[in-house]
Formats: structure tokens, sequence, C-alpha cells
């Protein structure tokens, strides 16, 4: 375990009614709440009840407490290596983590230790000063409800413009790379951030117009259960809506309900499976399969993986 029981969910908990108790005092009602909320069920009655009938010498019968400061938890050592070892991912750099105070901890391990077999190598510039800015631009337009203008080039090179209303951020553990899903123009859009010249944050999105809701899609594979295919299929598409068929000792038809805006992340996944799955319908997707496959062979030896 990285971090001490010390630090777990009793002890916030109880650590939550202290400071009340400290600025005041708590009500019964009060510590009842907080332990619901910060402690597992089976601390409701015994938390309240310790520190009711003194087993836990913290409160007083007013609700007060012989502290005279709120209780602080300083982090371990070991905690601060961990959280210097997440401020090395370039990707969280992008949210503008403050690493104020880590300057002298060694990282509990590097970037360089992770090898990803099975990830395509030519991932976002998340080091790039333009691509940090973009990525900041759209994500301030996400969080605070805001229209986006956005120029960008699509993968043939051609220049567009968007003046758009963004729904949400997008990683592509697969790809590597963030996506920007909007509303441009009454339609559901995306564009990868790495393509984008211009992104810029306008006004606030008038709430009273409704987001279109994302167009759903039926996808239809045939699996052979070879190299654990299946456990692995169950895994990565975990967060779909699906249904398994078995059609026999090592063959499953697996059927999936996904919004058209996640066409591009699924369609990545279903390429992980090479030989080991085949797409029964739809068409289109069975044709976008084979292009990427296309596109994938001729850029062999120009940095990407098969």
């Amino acid at each position: 375990m990285l971090f001490s029981e010390v630090y777990g969910s009793y002890f916030a908990a109880v650590a939550e009614i202290l400071v009340l108790a400290v600025e005041g005092g708590v009500t019964h009602a009060q510590i009842r709440e907080i332990v619901q909320r910060r402690a597992f069920g089976e601390s409701g009655t015994a938390i309240p009840q310790a520190l009711k009938d003194g087993t836990w010498p913290l409160l007083d019968a007013q609700g007060g407490t012989p502290l005279r400061h709120p209780p602080r938890l300083p982090l371990t050592l070991l905690e601060r290596r961990f959280m210097k070892a997440l401020l090395l991912d370039p990707r969280i750099r992008l949210f503008g983590v403050p690493q104020d105070g880590l300057e002298d901890v060694q990282p509990l391990y590097t970037p360089e230790m992770f090898v990803c077999f099975d990830r395509y190598s030519d991932g976002d510039p998340y080091d790039d000063p333009a691509y940090i800015a973009h990525f900041r631009a759209a994500l301030q337009a996400v969080r605070e409800g805001r229209m986006l203008h956005v120029e960008f080039l699509t993968g043939r090179g051609v220049r567009q413009e968007w003046h758009c209303r963004p729904v949400r951020l997008e990683y592509s553990e697969k790809d590597d790379k963030f996506r920007l899903h909007a509303v441009a123009y009454g339609r559901r859009v995306m564009v990868n951030l790495s393509r984008m010249t211009l992104c810029v944050p306008g006004g606030l999105a008038d709430p009273s117009v409704p987001v279109p809701p994302a167009q759903t899609e039926q996808l239809v594979l045939t699996l052979v259960d070879e190299r654990d295919a299946m456990e692995r299929a169950m895994l990565h598409f975990s967060h779909y809506r699906r249904e398994t068929e078995r059609i026999d000792d090592m063959h499953y038809r697996i059927t999936i309900q996904y919004a058209a805006e996640d066409e591009t992340e699924l369609l990545i996944r279903v390429l992980s499976f090479g030989p080991l799955v085949r797409v029964e319908a739809p068409q289109a997707f069975a044709d976008r399969l084979r292009g990427r496959l296309s596109r994938q062979r001729t850029l062999l030896g120009g940095g990407r993986k098969a």
C-alpha cells in the first residue's frame, strides 16, 4: 500500500468533525452526516459512539474539543514521491498543476520506466507551447460553458474554422491524443487538438439552447477467443453497452452500442485485436477499418507502429 491507513477514510472523517469542534462546536447530526459521507457503512455507529462515550477522548458533551488547532495531515515522504512521479507525466502538466514544494523530492518512478507496446508512437506534442495554449483554452471553455472559436487542418490538410460549443475533452489511450467534442452548425463534431492552429474562448453559451444528443450506432463483431482475446474484449469495451453471444467453443458475437462521435476511438480499439476480430456490421465501419489499415501500411517505417 502506498498510503498509511492513518490517512484513510476513518481518520479523514474524524478530522473533519474536529475542525468543526475547534471552530465552535459540532452537533450529533453533523457528526452522523460527516461519517456517512466520508467513511464506510459500518462506521455509521462505531465512530459517533466512540466520540460520544469517551472511548476517543476528543469531544466534550457540548460538542467542543480540547484541541486548540484544527488537525492537519501532512503528506508522507512516500506520498510526495508518488505525487512527484505523477507530475512528471506531460499530460498532467497540461492542466497547469503546480509543483511547488516537491522540488527536492525524488519521484517514485519515471515515465521512462514504462514501455507501451500497444500504442501509436505519433502522440500529441504535449510539450509544445501552442498545443498547451490550445488545450487550456478548450478546457476553460468546457469548464465555464463558453463558446469556442477553433481553426484547424483536416487530415487532408484543408483549413477549417468552427464557432462551436464545446461538450467535452476526450483522451485516446491507443492514439495518445486528446480530442475535442463540440456542437457546430447544429450537429456534433470532433477535432484532434494537435490539428488546431487557433483556439480562443468566447462568450458564455446560451443555456436555453439544448445540446443535440449523440447519434447512437451499433457495431457487430465476431471474435475468436485466442490469446485471451475474450478477456481483453471485456476490458476494452467495458464502458459500452453491449451484448455477448457464444457461437461455439472458440467464437463469440459481440454487439456494441456506441455514440457516433466515439467511432474513431472504438475503431482504434477494434484494430488492436488484429485478425482475432471480424466486423460483421455496419459496412461503413468495416470500410473505415480497411482505410485505416491501408494508411498504416503506407506509414510503416515513418514512426508509427503496426
